[in-house]
């Protein structure tokens, strides 16, 4: 099944099945699969550890991650919704993920949430600082790794609710922006 997914203002038909074994001709390991974009195929290899999912695709690796319904890739928030291909009759098209703290679109707060547990190093931001898309707002150091957290759409900041040197669980509202 072909399913529309916008990503960051733009839609891509997607279809995802399982590759077949070459020797049985039945769906192949686990994890394995093939996606087809706009018509390209690509092999995904997927694995998941601790919430986080690893996309191997080719020699490059992605981490993505969803909390409270923001999806993060290699800690960057990005923009996800899955589009209905016909509407409910009488109801309006839903999103089934919206990266936006649970609304789609760019109006309305924003909430910054922590893609996996960690620890806050660094805030980057401060209350009524203004920031423009794709801006740092909060480094988080999970497995080993810093991730920085990034402004979805340009905005005022409202409220910072991580501190420096604490940890934080996965889907926690680290910055809410206006």
């Amino acid at each position: 099944m072909t399913v529309n997914v916008d990503v960051n203002g733009r839609r891509y038909a997607v279809e995802v099945t399982r590759p077949p074994s070459p020797r049985s001709g039945e769906p192949g390991r686990d994890g394995a699969f093939l996606v087809s974009i706009d018509g390209r195929e690509r092999e995904v290899d997927v694995k998941e550890t601790g919430g986080v999912l690893s996309f191997l695709i080719g020699t490059k690796s992605y981490d993505v991650s969803i909390a409270g319904g923001t999806v993060h890739v290699d800690g960057l928030p990005v923009e996800v919704s899955i589009v209905p291909s016909r509407p409910a009759r009488g109801r309006p098209p839903s999103t089934a993920l919206g990266a936006s703290g649970g609304q789609s679109g760019a109006e309305g707060p924003q909430q910054v949430t922590a893609p996996m547990p960690g620890k806050i190093v660094k805030l980057l931001v401060k209350p009524g600082d203004r920031v423009e898309p794709r801006q740092g707002l909060v480094v988080v150091e999970a497995m080993k790794m810093e991730n920085e957290l990034r402004a979805r759409a340009a905005g005022t900041v409202a409220e910072v609710r991580a501190v420096e040197g604490t940890t934080v669980e996965a889907g926690a509202i680290l910055v809410i922006l206006e």
